[in-house]
């Protein structure tokens, strides 16, 4: 079991979610159930797999929810790229949460590499 207070990830993620979050508040109402449930669900979903990894009792667990918290890095960028497409987010405030989703994307990696060392 790893402590996820202490993980820069985890901490790195949850001010991820809170950025998602303030900027998707200003999309339209009308993608209250569309984008903006779709976005919040994918950023909520990154620190949630890294911390429920964290909290198995194996590391090849853990490396199976880095995986699905990577994954869902993945579906947050496109959906932001969308929501900047159709004119919902500013090319600059998109750029830097895709920044920060690139960041936590390799400090996902690296922890992954880490992990599958002591395996």
């Amino acid at each position: 079991m790893h402590s996820i207070k202490d993980l820069k990830i985890w901490n790195k993620s949850i001010d991820l979610v809170i950025k998602v979050y303030d900027v998707s508040a200003k999309f339209p109402l009308d993608e209250r159930y569309g984008l903006i449930s779709q976005i919040r669900r994918c950023a909520v979903s990154i620190p949630s797999n890294i911390s429920e990894g964290a909290g198995r009792n194996s590391n090849k667990e853990f490396l199976q929810f880095l995986g699905i918290a990577n994954g869902s890095s993945y579906e947050l960028q496109t959906q932001l790229v969308i929501s900047e497409r159709l004119g919902f987010v500013d090319y600059k405030i998109c750029n830097e949460l895709l920044e920060n989703i690139d960041e936590v994307q390799k400090m996902n990696f690296n922890l992954q590499k880490s992990i599958r060392l002591k395996l």
